[in-house]
């Protein structure tokens, strides 16, 4: 039987992110921006801004995902296509990346929109994956906003090691069954990054990996798309604005 929800809101999440912490959430993204676009350690950098807003540990990993350097952003930007001009271009996605994300906001969990415009959840899996009552529903949204999007070709890439990814892979290959205008490919690889950063020109990404993000060709910000498609009503705390 699947789990219940373990993508859902922390404890302490009403107050760590709360509408009076998103000031000092913000000016901490935009100083740990300016600080990696000049180099610092980001470790070392991380601490510094933490210690100086007086951040939980919870908040700095807020942080830590939603900034980047005026490099990535400017780079970022320039790569990234419209999920809407996508057209008969295949599609290669971040399975577990852009899953637990659908997940974590039918969970009520904390979603965050970076400099980049990306949008994170707080959910880490750390080799293991839950398959939860929501995950083929949150699969259907994932391939409904495709269909209406004219997205007809994905290949979904899925990291071998993390457990139940064998199993995943069956949910997402029935429930792809009841779309049969999609053309979905499912795989299960050792490390997905390495795949995903060298697509170049055979197709484009979908992903808010950062790490994918910096090296990979071209590559769409699908996950907001979803949310809005599909109505989910999740909300999103923006950290982007300074």
């Amino acid at each position: 039987m699947p789990g219940k929800s373990n993508r859902g809101k922390h404890p302490q999440d009403e107050k760590l992110f709360a509408t009076s912490q998103i000031p000092s959430l913000q000016e901490a993204v935009a100083d740990l921006s300016w600080m990696r676009t000049r180099g610092y350690t980001d470790n070392s950098s991380l601490k510094l801004v933490g210690d100086r807003y007086d951040l939980t540990a919870r908040q700095r990993v807020a942080v830590g995902r939603c900034a980047c350097s005026d490099e990535s952003f400017h780079s970022r930007s320039e790569r990234a296509i419209s999920p809407d001009k996508i057209g008969s271009r295949l599609v290669f996605l971040d399975g577990f990346n852009v899953l637990t994300t659908i997940e974590a906001a039918m969970a009520g969990g904390i979603l965050l929109r970076g400099r980049d415009g990306c949008i994170r959840d707080m959910s880490s899996m750390h080799g293991n994956y839950r398959v939860l009552e929501q995950s083929r529903e949150a699969l259907e949204h994932i391939l409904n906003t495709m269909q209406k999007l004219n997205i007809f070709h994905s290949a979904w890439y899925l990291d071998k090691p993390v457990s139940n990814s064998g199993r995943l892979k069956g949910i997402i290959e029935e429930v792809a069954a009841e779309f049969p205008q999609l053309n979905v490919e499912v795989t299960l690889v050792h490390d997905p990054d390495p795949v995903l950063k060298e697509v170049g020109e055979k197709g484009i990404v979908a992903t808010a990996d950062s790490g994918i993000l910096d090296e990979c060709g071209e590559w769409t910000n699908l996950i907001p798309a979803i949310l809005e498609n599909q109505a989910l009503g999740a909300e999103v705390i923006d950290l982007s604005s300074c």
